[in-house]
């Protein structure tokens, strides 16, 4: 019954929805492209008409990036299987299209209408459905049940909060139960968040580990960002590198003004750090340029400075705005110390375990309950900081800049931590072959 409700709603809602994507596009025009996609057309004309395929869904960015080692280990064990990865964001589509090969199809996920899902699932012929992270919408998993598809929630998390929404509103209950249990398995990230999914339902619960540890250095892009750095002054006594990654909904001014009021900082015989800002969404890079500016900081973009002469570039510098895509993990390698962004405000945070694979301290906000397991455990292992507010980030990176071993010792931590924790991708991928007969 519900279900039936909740189809109703979504099509009497589906005009303003097409009308918020092409408003949105304003900003991003990557939202006003292939919407035949979202409506269930075209997909198979991505796959090249072929059927059978092994499905993974990836929201966004992070999830695209999370799922790049489980890609590799599905494309080793069903090479006869072509694979399509949808998402629901054009930056999390740029960064399939980048990061993935050619011959693997990336597309939209259509809304969640079930005439939609049943015209892609007969299309499509699936021969499995992986959800990254915790996208439950109730026809695609109920779709996929009725066309005898295998579907699992990989990399599975659920904050407390999420927890709680999920479970507040009766409908909204009825149909989330009524989804974990159409999964073939959910594979979670944590015992906390295995116990929230079996609380709201979840029968067939399996704990594998956080795939994001799981990731893949970027030889390439690490020698890019070491190479920034050597040319922008190596030791860092000369001029010290501050990385905000990953910043979001004016995290970025909040920052910056703290560091401008402290006015004891550079320590003599020493340049002032430049701050590396990297937002966490490309449709924000001009208005936070402008802001930067307007605030009386001198800033170049990475679309703009020379790349055989970034000495020069950044020597009048206060700000390197990091306004390109697929290169996080060479700003990482350019910078001394990291400050994580969604973490100042209530957004949950965002993802700090690159740092860490890349030996980089890291320090880190209040609001972590997107990663409230893996902050938890950085933190005991003395791999990541955690603080109150902007105010303490910029303090806490001033103290780790001053102290060159315990900034040392800490990167070793994070790197050991990191590495430890590495594995969930295959254990995942054990249970789905368990699971699925091609």
């Amino acid at each position: 019954m519900w279900r039936f409700l909740y189809n109703v709603v979504f099509h009497l809602c589906l005009p303003l929805i097409l009308a918020r994507l092409w408003w949105r596009g304003k900003a991003e025009s990557g939202y006003r492209r292939h919407i035949g996609e979202r409506l269930g057309f075209g997909l198979g004309d991505i796959t090249n008409g072929q059927r059978g395929v092994v499905w993974i869904h990836a929201v966004s960015v992070g999830e695209v990036r999370a799922s790049l080692p489980l890609i590799e280990q599905l494309r080793q064990a069903f090479p006869a299987q072509k694979i399509l990865v949808t998402t629901m964001t054009p930056t999390g589509r740029r960064t399939a299209r980048d990061l993935l090969a050619n011959d693997i199809a990336v597309a939209y996920l259509p809304y969640d209408l079930a005439w939609a899902m049943r015209r892609v699932m007969k299309r499509l012929a699936p021969t499995m459905l992986i959800i990254m992270e915790t996208e439950l919408w109730p026809n695609l998993i109920a779709t996929a049940r009725q066309h005898n598809v295998p579907s699992f929630l990989v990399n599975a998390r659920l904050s407390q909060k999420s927890q709680h929404r999920y479970a507040k509103f009766l409908p909204i209950r009825s149909m989330t139960r009524d989804a974990l249990r159409a999964l073939t398995m959910v594979l979670a990230q944590s015992e906390r968040d295995a116990d929230r999914f079996r609380s709201l339902g979840g029968q067939r619960v399996e704990v594998t580990g956080n795939m994001k540890f799981d990731l893949t250095i970027d030889d390439a892009a690490v020698t890019r960002g070491e190479s920034w750095r050597a040319q922008i002054g190596a030791p860092i006594n000369q001029r010290p590198v501050i990385l905000l990654a990953s910043t979001r909904d004016n995290e970025e001014m909040m920052l910056t003004e703290q560091f401008q009021l402290i006015t004891d900082w550079p320590p003599a015989g020493t340049k002032k750090p430049l701050l590396v800002i990297v937002p966490r969404h490309p449709s924000r890079f001009d208005d936070v340029c402008m802001r930067l500016e307007n605030n009386h900081l001198a800033v170049i973009r990475r679309s703009q400075f020379n790349e055989d002469n970034i000495g020069d570039s950044l020597a009048q510098a206060d700000v390197l705005l990091g306004d390109s895509m697929g290169e996080m993990q060479a700003y990482y390698a350019m910078c001394d110390v990291a400050i994580i962004g969604g973490s100042f405000q209530p957004l949950g945070g965002q993802n700090f375990i690159e740092a860490a694979a890349l030996a980089k301290p890291a320090i880190i906000g209040s609001s972590t309950y997107n990663f409230s397991d893996a902050v938890t455990h950085a933190k005991a292992a003395n791999a990541l900081m955690q603080v109150n507010d902007t105010k303490s980030a910029i303090t806490a990176a001033k103290m780790l800049l001053a102290d060159d071993v315990k900034l040392a010792a800490m990167g070793e931590n994070a790197k050991r931590f990191a590495a430890a924790h590495r594995g969930a991708t295959g254990r995942a991928m054990a249970e789905i072959k368990s699971k699925v007969v091609i």
